[in-house]
């Protein structure tokens, strides 16, 4: 319990804090850009001297004041959500079916709503700033008729705060559409404002796109259906409609150059302002840490680095200690050496075979997921023993584990149940959304596919979406019971007892059976509708990059690794490397003969295409590339360091030719 409390209290130290300075940077930032807002809306070319004291009258008046209150309180809410909602593991969805039940989530579909609100408070602090016909929702107006002065509806006022929602449910339509909630480390660290300074020219850039585009869509949609809104908010607040002035969703009405321009710049504002939140809150919640290698305190013994890195639930406690491994292994002496110590008394390498065991856990996790996700393609629906496939991962992790006893306890056994980015993590604040679930209810999934992924942990990636339209078309073949039992280790079953096993299964009955048909029937249906065929076709890269999508991780402990490896030939008095370094070298060498098959299958190689500029981090999508070039540089760094030495280390005459390879610089 004692721990417990003080995990949650390091975790709310460290993430939270982050959190709190990244909002009140962007609470501070506020007066700036709405000091360049102002100037932008009341901008005149002709008269820059009244258009100067007009823009400084404003800036101190009392409703640009209570505006700034009020963006106080959307920037407030704005980091608040990016607390809750961020992820270090992206939500990949297989299809677009599953991409469409993310959008219309309940929890989504409230996110949306508190932005749509957002978006209208916005705009309506933007419109009484930039004041004159935008100013107040309700006008005085001389009725035609009468020829009394009433109340007409500003209709200029409506149109900036309806833009203002649907920009807020675009903002939160492409949060989910383009993991704006990703939160990615930088391969090369800055501080935070050198690293500000070089993404604030993109962040502007990306606001004044997404507005025009907004700003289009949305005067398109207006175009069609802005009388139902017009007509129900006049009816409802009693306000009469000026028919002297022209009707915006009308075509000349649109074709009005100051609104536009005025929408643009007031659109631009609005996602600069989140914008800039999403920005401060990426840069602090990825600064780097340094954790403690080892503590002369107990109580400070839960936040060294072996003991943050063997931990499971806080996900980006665990990317920071990653992170810090890689740092301190190829740039601190100091703390290498205390890496290398031994523990007093007792001398006992505890800080190494902490480390180098959840290293090597990481990969081989990683292994058996490449291993799984191939096994399911070449499967092509056919559901393999799994006493076949334990035997052929546990003769391979036989040849590269060493039989030493001292070396049993750290080398890592591939026998543990199968975790995908979504279980490996959890993030300690906001949940990882569990988009890797597999398409198992499409119509065109086949029984023995449903049965190879109940087997599976259910936040598993679809494994079965990088199969090639020829492997789709073949059926599925039968597995004979020889078969079955020769992989097994038992006898085959004699023909005597085979009649008798299925008399004495459990026969379905009618209904079920009925049930069964009808249902077969109603998928073959479905599949021949191409509107179906469309939403439920699996997207061809999304399984590669949801094996791939908490790579991160890896790539720092094979850094890790690599470094403090070849660090040890110089550095480590004791010896305490050379005890795990043919597990080590097994490792890498089952993981990258993992790596290449993978990039063997089909779309598993092909390069993502480029988006337009968006605040949607895309960089998962290339973590798979970034994988192999961290794991061939990882073995080189240890060849070159090592070179003929590792002759006389233990290891398997298979993995002793490739690391041959990469002595001779064949790889």
């Amino acid at each position: 319990m004692f721990s417990l409390k003080q995990n949650s209290w390091f975790i709310r130290k460290v993430v939270i804090w982050r959190a709190v300075a990244s909002i009140a940077w962007s609470v501070l930032l506020l007066p700036v850009t709405t000091a360049v807002f102002v100037l932008l809306s009341r901008f005149s070319l002709f008269y820059p001297i009244q258009w100067i004291s007009d823009c400084t009258s404003l800036l101190t008046a009392s409703s640009t004041i209570f505006s700034l209150v009020v963006l106080c309180g959307v920037v407030l809410i704005t980091g608040f959500f990016n607390l809750e909602f961020y992820t270090l593991v992206p939500s990949i969805p297989c299809s677009r079916m599953a991409l469409l039940g993310t959008v219309l989530h309940p929890r989504q579909c409230v996110h949306s709503l508190l932005y749509c609100t957002m978006g209208m408070l916005v705009m309506w602090c933007a419109s009484v700033t930039i004041g004159g016909r935008y100013s107040t929702l309700g006008t005085p107006c001389r009725q035609s008729e009468s020829g009394e002065v009433g109340t007409c509806l500003n209709e200029y006022h409506l149109f900036l705060l309806l833009a203002g929602a649907f920009m807020g449910y675009s903002h939160s339509f492409l949060g989910v559409v383009q993991n704006m909630y990703y939160v990615s480390f930088q391969p090369i660290q800055q501080y935070k404002y050198p690293r500000f300074k070089g993404c604030l020219p993109m962040v502007v850039k990306c606001s004044v796109i997404q507005a025009l585009y907004s700003a289009r869509n949305f005067a398109a949609l207006y175009f069609f259906f802005g009388y139902v809104p017009k007509t129900w908010i006049s009816s409802t607040l009693n306000l009469q409609i000026d028919s002297s002035l022209q009707p915006l969703d009308s075509l000349t009405g649109l074709l009005d150059f100051s609104l536009l321009y005025h929408l643009s710049i007031g659109g631009t504002f609005l996602y600069l302002t989140w914008y800039l939140t999403v920005l401060l809150f990426r840069i602090y919640v990825t600064e780097a840490y340094s954790f403690p290698v080892q503590s002369t305190f107990t109580e400070d013994a839960e936040q060294c680095l072996p003991k943050v890195l063997a931990e499971k639930n806080t996900s980006v406690m665990k990317f920071l200690a990653l992170q810090d491994l890689a740092l301190l292994s190829q740039h601190s002496l100091s703390r290498r050496l205390e890496v290398f110590g031994l523990s007093q008394p007792g001398g006992h390498p505890h800080n190494w075979n902490a480390i180098s065991r959840e290293c090597l856990s990481l990969l081989s996790e990683l292994t058996q997921r490449l291993v799984a996700h191939q096994d399911a393609v070449a499967s092509n629906g056919r559901v393999k023993s799994q006493s076949a496939s334990s035997d052929t991962r546990s003769a391979s992790s036989s040849s590269s584990v060493v039989s030493r006893k001292e070396d049993i306890a750290e080398t890592p056994r591939l026998s543990v149940p199968l975790r995908t980015p979504g279980s490996v993590f959890k993030s300690s604040v906001g949940g990882v959304n569990s988009a890797f679930t597999p398409d198992v209810d499409s119509p065109f999934s086949s029984p023995a596919i449903r049965r190879l992924v109940g087997q599976q942990d259910p936040q598993s990636p679809c494994y079965g979406t990088g199969q090639s339209p020829h492997i789709m078309r073949r059926g599925p073949k039968l597995w004979s019971a020889s078969t079955e039992s020769q992989s097994n280790g038992s006898p085959p079953a004699s023909p005597a007892t085979v009649p008798s096993l299925t008399a004495a299964s459990q026969k379905p009955s009618f209904l079920a059976q009925w049930l069964q048909n009808r249902r077969e029937q109603v998928k073959s249906f479905l599949a021949k509708r191409v509107l179906i065929m469309y939403l439920f076709n699996k997207l061809p890269e999304a399984s590669s990059q949801a094996l791939f999508a908490d790579c991160q991780a890896h790539i720092w402990a094979l850094q890790g690794l690599s470094h403090l490896v070849a660090a040890s030939f110089s550095e480590d008095q004791f010896g305490v490397v050379q005890t795990t370094l043919p597990s080590i070298l097994s490792c890498l060498v089952v993981l990258l003969e993992a790596v290449d098959r993978h990039f063997k299958l089909p779309h598993a190689s092909s390069k993502p295409v480029r988006t337009i500029c968006s605040m949607g981090d895309s960089t998962y999508k290339t973590l798979r590339f970034a994988l192999r070039a961290a794991l061939k540089t990882a073995i080189y760094k240890i060849t070159t360091t090592f070179g003929e030495h590792l002759n006389a280390v233990n290891i398997s005459t298979e993995h002793r030719k490739r690391l041959q390879q990469f002595l001779e610089f064949k790889e």
